[in-house]
């Protein structure tokens, strides 16, 4: 009896937290999910610009 009163109180003290951890999660527009896009494709081509640089750089000073 006292096993199976400690299982239920652990499985709805585990329960009660999940839902805290789901439920805060913060809910984005469609508008902020493509801006956030378009910051990740923006800053993905700033840092390929900067290692061409660099490879150019290296290739340069080779000669």
């Amino acid at each position: 009896m006292k096993k199976s009163f400690v299982f239920t109180l652990l499985l709805l003290f585990f329960t009660i937290t999940l839902s805290t951890f789901t439920s805060c999660r913060e809910e984005k527009t469609a508008g902020e999910k493509i801006e956030e896009g378009i910051e990740d494709v923006g800053d993905g081509i700033e840092e390929g610009v900067e290692e061409i640089e660099d490879e150019i750089d290296d290739n340069t000073d080779e000669n």
